[in-house]
């Protein structure tokens, strides 16, 4: 278990319930009390630290190098799950993952990107930074869905679109926003979900949802906070306050109407309960579907074109 600067406090009591296991097995059970009266100490900590969170903190809990990503979500939502590959256009890329799934026996196209857990994972799905066909291949799948009548479920972690020569050479903002363009007009539901970071047109990029959704550590902006810091303070050392400036949290976001609502994490973050963490969006999926799919095509287009409008309109 990794641990945050933050979270030390719990990392030492938790290294000490390991000692003291360790010392009572060989013991009989003989420190078992202690035990018990470090892991509520735990409990009441960790309820404390995780009630009382700063933006930032939030930040760095959606950054957890140990936080579930899109297939494990996928792994642990879907019955079935059958991954397709490639734009058509150029290459199949790794930073965006997606195919047909079935949850509870209904059909759903899968969207997300898709970040790696070492050095050699990082670089093969480039840090979940997708490229022009990453976008190109999130179209044809909406394409694909809308054909046959399948919602689209998106799942949106990325530090944003990748920003590199090669990208901008092969059309990235167009690719983008020919996303948005062809999810604006998509005649199915498509429910969104931020599970870990929502960068810029980056995550904007499949995160047209008619319903948008925040898990609770997560964040969503134009702009991370220490891109922002260097831009308003030439150094990155004013992220913190950047972070709170930016008001990026699930609750910050709630409060402006861009998303529609927040899903509640394990205590601790999603990285301490992965199968809660699931069950909790695939509720929220299903949930969602449900309402939705009792909509007529252009009603779905009405509302998706009527919330994105009205974003930003000053009041």
């Amino acid at each position: 278990m990794q641990y945050l600067e933050f979270e030390q406090p719990i990392a030492d009591l938790e290294k000490k319930i390991q000692e003291l296991e360790q010392l009572s097995s060989s013991s009989e059970g003989v420190l078992s009390k202690e035990v018990e009266s470090l892991k509520t100490k735990v409990e009441s900590l960790q309820k404390n630290i995780f009630e009382n969170l700063t933006r930032w903190q939030r930040v760095q809990l959606a950054r957890h190098p140990e936080r579930p990503y899109t297939l494990d979500y996928i792994e642990r939502i879907c019955d079935r799950f059958i991954e397709l590959h490639g734009d058509r256009f150029h290459a199949d890329d790794k930073a965006i993952v997606g195919g047909l799934g079935e949850v509870d026996g209904q059909t759903v196209c899968i969207i997300g990107h898709q970040k790696g857990r070492d050095t050699a994972s990082r670089t093969y799905r480039n840090f979940g930074m997708a490229n022009p066909e990453g976008y190109r291949k999130a179209y044809r799948l909406m394409e694909m869905a809308e054909k046959f009548g399948i919602p689209v479920v998106t799942l949106v972690d990325t530090p944003g679109a990748f920003p590199g020569l090669e990208a901008e050479e092969r059309g990235q903002a167009e690719a983008i926003a020919r996303n948005l363009k062809r999810m604006a007009m998509l005649k199915v539901p498509i429910v969104t979900i931020i599970i870990g970071e929502g960068a810029s047109g980056g995550a904007i990029g499949i995160g047209m949802g008619n319903e948008v959704f925040m898990m609770e550590n997560t964040w969503y902006s134009v702009i991370s906070p220490e891109s922002c810091s260097s831009i308003l303070w030439k150094t990155w050392d004013y992220k913190e306050q950047a972070a709170s400036a930016l008001k990026l949290t699930a609750p910050d976001l709630l409060e402006m109407g861009i998303i529609d609502g927040v899903i509640k994490e394990p205590l601790a973050g999603a990285h301490r309960d992965y199968d809660a963490a699931a069950n909790a969006v695939k509720k929220q999926v299903l949930n969602s579907l449900s309402s939705l799919s009792k909509q007529t095509p252009e009603k779905l287009i009405e509302q998706r074109i009527a919330k994105y409008s009205a974003m930003g309109r000053y009041k």
